[in-house]
C-alpha cells in the first residue's frame, strides 16, 4: 500500500513537530483568507468612509455562506481522506477527493447564480440601509462573479493539506492575497473605482489562487485518481458531508450572528445616540477581526486534523490525546494574546479602518472590549469542535459547533438588544462564551472516556 506508507510518518514523528508542520501553513492560509475581506475594508474605510464599510459588512455574510459550503465539502473530504489513509483504504481516499472536487465546482456555480438572481433580497436580508445600499449592490454584483473560484480554492485547499502538502496550500492562498493587496490601492485610489475596485481586486486574486490549487491535483501525494473517483457516489458524498458539518456550522454561525445583529441594529439603533450606521459599520469590523483570531484558532486545529484522524483510524489513541493537548495549549496562547490586545489597546485596531467621529470611536472601543471579552474561551470551544470532527464524530462536533453561536449567542443578542439597545447586545457574546465553554468541557470529558475504553480493549 504505497499510499499508506506515504503518510506513515503521521504515526511516528513527534507530535509537536507534526503540529508545527501542518498548523503553521494552515494558519497562514486561513489568515490570508480572513484578510481578503478585512483588507478591502481597510482601503474602503480610508477612501469611502464608514458607509463603505457598512456596505461590505452587509455583503460579507453571503461570502461566508459560500465559504461554509466550501468547507463543508473540503474539510469533510480532508477528514475522510485522513481516516481512509489511516485504515489503509487507498480506493476510498481517491474517491472522496474526486467527489469533493466535483461538488465544489457545482456548488460554486449555483451560489453565483442564486446571488445574481436575488441580489436585492439578499442585501435586504442582511440589513442593508438606504444610506449604504448603492455601495453594497456595486460591491456584491462583482464579488459574485468570483464565487466559483473562491469555493473551489477554499474547499480543496483542505484536501491538499490532508494529502501532506500544507506548504502548497498556503502558497496557493497567499499568492492570491498578495495580488489582492497590490490591486486594492491601485483600483481604489489610482483608478478611482471605489468599492467596485476593491471587488475586482478580490476576484482577480481568487482566480489566480484557484488555478494554482487545481494544478496540484494533477499529481497528489498519497492517493491516485481513477475514472470512478469523479463519479458522484451517494455513500461517499454522505460520509464527507457528515464529517464537514462542524466546519459548515462554524462558518454559518458567523452568518447568523451578523444577520441577527445587523437586523437588531436596524430595529433598535435609531433609539440610541449611536444611530444605525455607526453600529452597523463597527459590528462588521469587529466580526472580521474576530475572524482573524478564529483563523489562528481553527487553523491550528485543522492543522492537527490529519494527524488526529490518521492515528485514530490506525488505533494509536495515545497520539490522538497528545494531538488534542497540543492544539488546546496553542489555542489558549492565541486567546490570551487576543484578549489582551482587545482589552488594552482597541484604538490601535480601530484606526486602521479610518478616522471617524468621537461617537464612532466610543462605540468601537466598547464593542471590542465587551463583545470580544470571552475570546479565550471561544478559541478552546472552536478547536475542540474541529478535533471531534477530525476523529470522525460528526454529531458531537456539530452539537458543539451549534452551542456557542446558535443556541446561546443569537437568542441573547435578540433579548439584550430589545431590552438594552445596541450597547446591551454586546454582552451577549461573553455570556455565550462562558456557557459554551462549560458545555465543551462536559462533551470532551465524555469523549476522552470513550476513547480510553477503546484503548483498553
Amino acid at each position: 500500500m504505497e499510499e499508506t506508507k506515504t503518510n506513515s510518518y503521521l504515526a511516528t514523528e513527534p507530535i509537536g513537530k507534526l503540529i508545527m508542520k501542518f498548523s503553521i501553513p494552515c494558519v497562514l492560509s486561513m489568515l490570508v483568507s480572513a484578510l481578503y475581506n478585512i483588507v478591502d475594508q481597510i482601503f474602503i474605510g480610508q477612501s469611502v468612509g464608514y458607509l463603505g464599510n457598512a456596505a461590505t459588512n452587509v455583503v460579507y455574510p453571503f461570502t461566508v455562506v459560500a465559504l461554509a459550503l466550501a468547507l463543508l465539502i473540503g474539510d469533510g473530504s480532508a477528514a475522510l481522506l485522513s481516516l481512509s489513509l489511516g485504515k489503509g483504504d487507498s480506493k476510498s481516499a481517491g474517491k472522496c477527493i474526486g467527489n469533493g472536487i466535483i461538488l465544489t465546482v457545482i456548488v460554486g456555480i449555483v451560489i453565483m447564480i442564486i446571488g445574481l438572481l436575488f441580489t436585492d433580497n439578499i442585501l435586504t436580508l442582511f440589513g442593508a440601509t438606504q444610506s449604504c445600499y448603492t455601495y453594497a449592490r456595486d460591491y456584491m454584483e462583482i464579488i459574485l462573479l468570483g464565487m466559483p473560484f473562491y469555493v473551489f480554492t477554499s474547499g480543496m485547499n483542505s484536501a491538499i493539506r490532508a494529502d501532506g502538502s500544507p506548504g502548497y496550500s498556503m502558497f496557493a492562498t497567499v499568492v492570491g492575497a498578495i495580488l489582492n493587496l497590490i490591486l486594492d490601492p491601485v483600483s481604489i485610489f489610482i483608478l478611482n473605482m471605489g468599492v467596485k475596485g476593491a471587488a475586482w481586486a478580490t476576484i482577480i486574486g481568487q482566480i489566480v489562487s484557484c488555478i494554482i490549487t487545481a494544478v496540484y491535483f494533477r499529481k497528489p501525494k498519497s492517493f491516485n485518481f481513477s475514472r470512478d473517483s469523479f463519479k458522484l457516489n451517494y455513500r461517499t458524498c454522505r460520509n464527507l458531508l457528515q464529517l464537514g458539518v462542524s466546519s459548515f456550522i462554524t462558518q454559518m454561525a458567523i452568518v447568523i450572528i451578523i444577520s441577527v445583529s445587523n437586523n437588531m441594529i436596524v430595529l433598535t439603533g435609531g433609539m440610541s445616540e449611536f444611530g444605525t450606521d455607526i453600529p452597523l459599520s463597527v459590528i462588521g469590523i469587529v466580526m472580521k477581526v474576530f475572524g482573524i483570531v478564529i483563523a489562528f484558532s481553527v487553523g491550528i486545529a485543522v492543522g492537527g486534523q490529519p494527524i488526529a484522524g490518521f492515528n485514530y483510524g490506525a488505533g494509536n489513541y495515545k497520539r490522538v490525546f497528545s494531538v488534542y493537548r497540543h492544539i488546546i495549549i496553542a489555542n489558549i496562547c492565541v486567546g490570551i494574546i487576543a484578549m489582551l490586545l482587545f482589552e488594552l489597546c482597541p484604538q490601535v485596531i480601530i484606526r486602521l479602518f479610518g478616522s471617524e467621529s468621537d461617537l464612532y470611536n466610543q462605540y468601537a472601543v466598547l464593542c471590542f472590549r465587551v463583545f470580544l471579552g470571552g475570546i479565550l474561551l471561544c478559541c478552546v470551544q472552536k478547536a475542540s469542535s474541529i478535533f471531534l470532527q477530525a476523529i470522525g464524530k460528526p454529531i458531537k462536533s456539530t452539537v458543539l459547533s451549534l452551542s456557542r453561536d446558535v443556541v446561546f449567542l443569537c437568542p441573547l443578542v435578540v433579548v439584550l438588544s430589545l431590552k438594552f439597545g445596541v450597547t446591551g447586545m454586546l454582552f451577549a457574546a461573553p455570556i455565550a462564551d462562558v456557557l459554551a465553554f462549560i458545555f465543551t468541557i462536559i462533551l470532551i470529558y465524555h469523549e476522552i472516556k470513550s476513547i480510553k475504553k477503546l484503548e483498553n480493549n
